[in-house]
């Protein structure tokens, strides 16, 4: 097998793997009604002062009635508050409660677990080549949207 088709094949089960394992650890416990896409919601508010509905929308790249019902269930499930502006009534905004703090940090736990197991063993040097690889690819993700 090739370079490139390994390469192939460790991008595709690593992806598949990610959302996989990512969701279990998510769904546990006091999170098990959270799904992945809540996550990625949850995730985009963050744990800063309220975001408005399109900005948020844009940043998950998704419409913003697509973010509208995601938002629904997220308030339904206590994660999310969602109010309107008090200086432009037509503004919604949209922050984390206290549930949705907790989740965000067990879900950027995760990730510091991850990175810290990927960089654990690699020099400063294969570091900095994995950082510029994963940003090519970024780049090339980007150039598609």
């Amino acid at each position: 097998m090739d370079m490139k088709d390994t390469l192939n094949r460790l991008f595709v089960e690593l992806f598949r793997d990610i959302n996989n394992i990512e969701e279990r650890q998510i769904r546990t416990g006091e999170f098990s009604n959270l799904t992945l896409n809540d996550m990625h919601v949850i995730n985009a508010i963050g744990t800063g002062k309220a975001k408005n509905m399109s900005s948020v929308a844009k940043a998950l790249n998704v419409t913003m009635g697509t973010l509208t019902i995601a938002v629904n269930g997220l308030v339904k499930k206590g994660f999310v508050d969602r109010v309107r502006s008090e200086e432009d009534r037509r503004v919604v905004l949209v922050s984390l409660t206290a549930r949705g703090k907790k989740a965000y940090a067990r879900h950027e736990k995760f990730h510091s677990e991850m990175i810290d197991a990927i960089v654990k063993q690699l020099s400063s040097e294969e570091k900095e080549i994995l950082a510029r690889s994963l940003d090519n690819l970024n780049e090339f993700f980007l150039s598609l949207k």
